[in-house]
């Protein structure tokens, strides 16, 4: 039984159907599994339900926030620009959750870590942009999973390197400034917001890590999907830790 209470980390749900029938909100086993082993938290789901998630609430009540990833993309009307067919499926409940609670978590310095989705959903709620379909562009590579793989080994192979800039947040981190991830996304980072520090880049150009400028909480993002191999994985590893200790960091001070 444990004797100390464990920081509460917000780990993002999705709309999904299960059975092709029955509504549900849902994260992914690994990204609760990264949370309580890797980071030493407690998990709970946040609903993508404005009706139903009030910010002040889930500010009081967790420590920190897991930005997870998932197939659906941020509408680009929260960025200015009109939907395509490229832009996807949306999950715009979860965009009216989501994006204000990164924009108050950040201001009061609440510890947030962005994967995947989550980066993404980072850069628009301070103000950036993101592209519909980052293959389409000259000279980048192909980011997405292979199509029709059902092997998770298969799937989450790392697949690039990532430059990380010197000197820089995660460059501290890791002890490097060269790395190597899985790639599983279509969209990413185009226009930075005014805040958010490009980290790290893959071979092509395309943004793999951000950082937040000024930020004075735990306010980083990664494109690849950190929590696959979570206790296994070096950096993985190193960034859940590091969550995990900004949000005993922040639950001391706010028990304080």
């Amino acid at each position: 039984m444990r004797t100390r209470r464990r920081p509460v980390i917000g780990v993002t749900g999705s709309h999904l159907m299960a059975e092709g029938t029955y509504a549900v909100q849902a994260a992914g086993m690994r990204n609760l599994e990264a949370v309580a082993e890797a980071a030493d938290c407690l998990p709970i789901i946040v609903p993508g339900m404005p009706e139903a998630s009030e910010i002040e609430e889930l500010m009081q009540l967790c420590d920190g926030f897991l930005l997870t990833g998932g197939r659906a993309n941020v509408h680009p009307s929260f960025y200015g620009e009109p939907p395509t067919e490229k832009h996807g499926q949306f999950d715009e409940g979860r965009d009216r959750v989501v994006l204000p609670l990164i924009a108050t978590a950040i201001a009061r310095g609440a510890p947030v870590f962005g994967v995947c989705r989550g980066i993404q959903e980072m850069n628009v709620a301070l103000g950036g942009t993101l592209h519909p379909e980052v293959r389409e562009l000259p000279g980048k590579m192909n980011h997405r999973m292979p199509p029709g793989e059902k092997d998770p080994e298969v799937i989450f192979r790392k697949r690039h390197k990532v430059t990380l800039i010197e000197g820089g947040a995660f460059a501290r981190l890791l002890g490097t400034t060269e790395i190597v991830t899985n790639s599983l996304h279509g969209q990413a980072v185009m226009q930075p917001g005014p805040r958010v520090v490009i980290e790290g880049l893959a071979e092509d150009g395309v943004v793999e890590a951000i950082s937040v400028r000024d930020a004075s909480g735990f306010a980083l993002g990664v494109q690849w999907h950190a929590e696959y191999g979570a206790t296994s994985d070096p950096v993985s590893k190193a960034l859940f830790q590091a969550f995990g200790d900004a949000a005993r960091a922040w639950m001391a001070a706010k028990d304080g």
